[in-house]
């Protein structure tokens, strides 16, 4: 009797398919040329037409001055994504998380404040005076580093305090109300 690894090879040398199914016989997703050549056609299409193949794909406009380059670029993303599929819901829910970390990260300060690194804060409470410097991943008090205003308030004051607030860095309802009624 033969081995079945000869009798494999007497096959293939013969033409017959195999009846192991390998990785590489799965059947493959739709050709990658023609993927390309839908992709090539977007340039060669009017502006006009790209708006027309992006309102068909997203049910709306595009936005207001996008570009025909990004227009180009979204619709190549696209058309990628239907042919290949799109990222899976546990990497999605993994990006979300990690945007909403590093935004929070990046807030530091209200949205609207912006502190260029080396701005110095001081406040003066219960009769010290304490000085925070701003750095481009945080700010430093006391020779530590903390990545919120609001931990250095905390520290200071011992009570849950906002730390914008606290170094004075907020602008209060009335005080903006004030200049707008006397005009």
């Amino acid at each position: 009797m033969k081995p079945a690894s000869s009798r494999a090879l007497a096959r293939q040398r013969a033409g017959e398919p195999s009846p192991v199914r390998h990785r590489h016989d799965r059947p493959r997703r739709p050709d990658l040329t023609e993927v390309e050549r839908q992709i090539a056609g977007l340039a060669n299409r009017s502006t006009q037409d790209l708006r027309v193949a992006w309102c068909q794909l997203h049910r709306t406009g595009p936005p207001l001055r996008l570009s025909r380059d990004l227009m180009i670029r979204a619709l190549a993303h696209q058309l990628q994504e239907q042919s290949y599929g799109g990222v899976g819901r546990a990497l999605r829910r993994r990006l979300q998380s990690l945007a909403g970390a590093s935004k929070k990260a990046t807030m530091a300060v209200d949205p609207g404040l912006v502190l260029k690194a080396g701005t110095t804060l001081v406040r003066q409470w219960r009769g010290h005076t304490h000085t925070v410097l701003a750095h481009t991943d945080g700010f430093e008090h006391e020779g530590q580093l903390y990545r919120s205003l609001t931990a250095i308030a905390e520290r200071i004051t011992e009570a849950h305090w906002s730390g914008p607030r606290f170094f004075g860095l907020t602008r209060r309802e009335s005080a903006l109300a004030g200049p707008k009624a006397r005009r």
